[in-house]
């Protein structure tokens, strides 16, 4: 369980965020100079070099992102320019990729952050570039909208890249690129001209994903506790009839993935602060404000709880709440994590997602006027994962190490992840989601230390 520290802010951990910056521009670079495009997308570290794993290309925008956060941080105009022109260059296939479930995380991340920055004045942005990221937007929102699955009760899903029976936890923040689609006044064209509400989807995945991706400890099946999660829910898609839970990269079905169980986390807490964005008279035929953030707020405060509890006592969890030899690591939450411990190893990508979302929920909740105590556990646990992930062993301070945030799993079950030699569990390796997430938790802890403008994903103008 996570231990708080009421003594730490972000103006404490300004120094770890600075040097945080200070180390990330370097790998930047180092992997915008030894790249080669023609292999594939960068994914994770294999000896400190990243290396592409053909599945499917969702972490490429999160590369030219990284690129925008840090100039984002520094003022660094390389930074910019970097991201920008590999942005114009090498995302629009992303943006009409209809067989992912992840433009929230491609494009959101890059034609996303650069309208935003824009927008914040951060660098001067022509009309025709305004134009140029909307439309771009637009389109990543309707084409993710489109991959979708209709369920028994006439509610759907946007389907993984699975099939259309496949609804995973990690979607709920491709509902970014949805949400910003509809804030720039897009729609879903289908047959016959009919007009689908991007943001009826994204309410609906939203519920969806609530209702059988996340426990509530209300007896649904025998291993059902508050804030479990299931990385995939799959459907009958003959009538759209609930089947069961699974996994693909977790341990089983009926454990949690703590990555998917952070995806959840983030994305929700995302989600609820769009909604306040968005006007009751939008929200009144979709039941309602109070309706859609009950659901959105319970999702969030059960996983939130069970990830504070299932966590090692500075922030950082194992890959899997249920992996088969953790029994062996006695007394696990009770103390710091071990991510050389030879047994299972842990997950800081996990715990970098996660430790934004408990942030922007205690946020939420501040601001809302609810349960002020949880608001403020809630940010006293981010930032003490943030003030461990941000320091040695977790903190990749070796300049050849192309990595920022160390010791990272992809995918345990199919053995994707580098084991050192001498070693019988991957660790001391880094993946670009972890290192992206890493770089967003930072800038908001940074932004609030320098009492900037609060950072949030659908600030982009309209």
């Amino acid at each position: 369980m996570i231990c708080l520290n009421r003594a730490l802010s972000p103006s404490h951990l300004r120094p770890k965020l600075e040097r945080l910056f200070e180390l990330s521009g370097a790998k930047i670079r180092s992997i915008a100079e030894e790249w080669n495009p023609a292999n594939g997308t960068p994914v994770f570290t294999v000896k400190g070099k990243y290396v592409s794993q053909g599945w499917t290309e969702w972490t490429e925008g999160l590369l030219y992102g990284s690129a925008l956060l840090q100039f984002d941080a520094t003022g660094e105009p390389w930074f910019l320019d970097y991201g920008r022109s590999a942005t114009v260059d090498r995302m629009a296939a992303h943006v009409a990729d209809f067989g992912v479930h992840d433009h929230g995380f491609n494009n959101v991340s890059t034609y996303g952050n650069l309208l935003r920055l824009g927008n914040e004045r951060k660098f001067e942005l022509q009309p025709f570039e305004r134009d140029f990221y909307k439309l771009a937007l637009k389109m990543s929102g309707a084409i993710q909208a489109a991959r979708w699955t209709r369920i028994s009760d006439g509610r759907g899903y946007i389907y993984s890249f699975s099939g259309p029976h496949s609804l995973f936890a990690d979607t709920v923040r491709s509902l970014r690129s949805l949400a910003l689609a509809h804030r720039l006044g897009q729609s879903l064209t289908a047959e016959n001209g009919r007009r689908i509400s991007l943001l009826e989807r994204l309410a609906h995945h939203a519920s969806v994903t609530a209702e059988f991706s996340v426990y509530y400890g209300e007896g649904r099946d025998a291993w059902d506790v508050r804030g479990r999660v299931a990385h995939e829910s799959l459907f009958n898609t003959n009538d759209g009839s609930y089947r069961c839970p699974s996994s693909q990269q977790g341990y089983s079905p009926f454990s949690t993935w703590t990555r998917g169980l952070a995806w959840i986390v983030c994305g929700y807490a995302e989600e609820l602060e769009f909604l306040s964005s968005v006007s009751d008279a939008e929200l009144d035929g979709l039941g309602g404000r109070a309706a859609l953030e009950t659901m959105m707020l319970r999702a969030a405060l059960a996983t939130s709880d069970y990830y504070i509890e299932e966590a090692a006592q500075d922030g950082i969890p194992y890959w899997d709440t249920a992996a088969p030899n953790l029994a062996q690591l006695r007394d696990r939450k009770n103390k710091s994590s071990d991510p050389f411990n030879g047994i299972e190893p842990v997950d800081s990508s996990a715990a970098a997602i996660a430790a934004q979302g408990l942030w922007r929920l205690a946020r939420f909740l501040d601001r809302t006027g609810r349960d002020p105590a949880r608001a403020e556990a809630y940010r006293l646990a981010a930032l003490a994962i943030a003030n461990t992930l941000f320091a040695e062993p977790y903190l990749s301070t070796e300049r050849s190490h192309q990595g920022l945030i160390l010791h990272a799993v992809y995918h345990r079950p199919n053995g994707w992840d580098f084991v050192p030699p001498g070693s019988t569990i991957p660790h001391g390796e880094s993946c670009l989601w972890g290192d992206y997430h890493a770089r967003e938790l930072a800038l908001i802890l940074l932004r609030e230390a320098r009492q900037e403008p609060y950072f949030t994903f659908f600030d982009v103008g309209l």
